[in-house]
């Protein structure tokens, strides 16, 4: 039995990774920043799966669900880091109100979920998932700072798979391409000039 510490909870792959680890019979510390789009969730699955509020922009509460994921279950060896957002239109059109909140959760708040999570991880090894894209891969017109933001996000997980590698810790990237998640409803935002 694993037992997964997942961002970003509430839809898309974050909330089919969580169900789908639970209902094969592993914990789960689910996670959003708003505990009320995931509550339900847990009650299916007897104490396995918990829910946590968590904004990955926030170090201290993701040191604070590490801290409970501790408390609770002992630990966790799978970190998967699913929270983010995509902001689509031309770079010229993109106001700094628009992107910088978008790095502050698909990179910055990775990093801060990954520095939180590694003491735990040290101790039993484990694996860290890092949800990219496809457009981490190839930059696109109106694309390019949701491409820059996974750019980010493939360097930063291949710089720790080499620092982690000593420690037993494995470092993976998943790129997906278009799936039917609601990302193109829910998690999108557009370029407003």
């Amino acid at each position: 039995m694993r037992t997964w510490l997942i961002t970003g909870c509430s839809s898309g792959f974050g909330r089919r990774l969580a169900l789908a680890a639970a209902q094969r019979g592993d914990q789960v510390i689910a996670t959003a920043r708003n505990l009320k789009t995931i509550e339900e969730m847990a009650e299916p699955f007897d104490g396995r799966m918990i829910s946590l509020p968590l904004d990955v922009t926030d170090a201290a509460a993701a040191e604070a669900a590490a801290a409970k994921a501790v408390e609770i279950f002992g630990g966790f060896d799978v970190l998967v880091n699913n929270a983010g957002y995509g902001l689509f239109g031309a770079i010229e059109e993109g106001t700094p109100e628009e992107y910088r909140p978008m790095f502050e959760v698909n990179v910055f708040g990775l990093i801060e979920t990954t520095r939180a999570a590694l003491p735990v991880l040290r101790s039993s090894g484990g694996t860290i998932v890092n949800m990219s894209s496809g457009a981490g891969i190839a930059g696109s017109g109106g694309a390019g700072y949701y491409n820059a933001a996974k750019f980010a996000v493939e360097g930063i997980s291949e710089a720790l798979a080499g620092e982690l590698k000593p420690f037993g810790i494995r470092v993976l990237i998943v790129e997906p391409g278009p799936f039917r998640t609601d990302f193109l409803g829910r998690s999108i935002t557009m370029a407003a000039n």
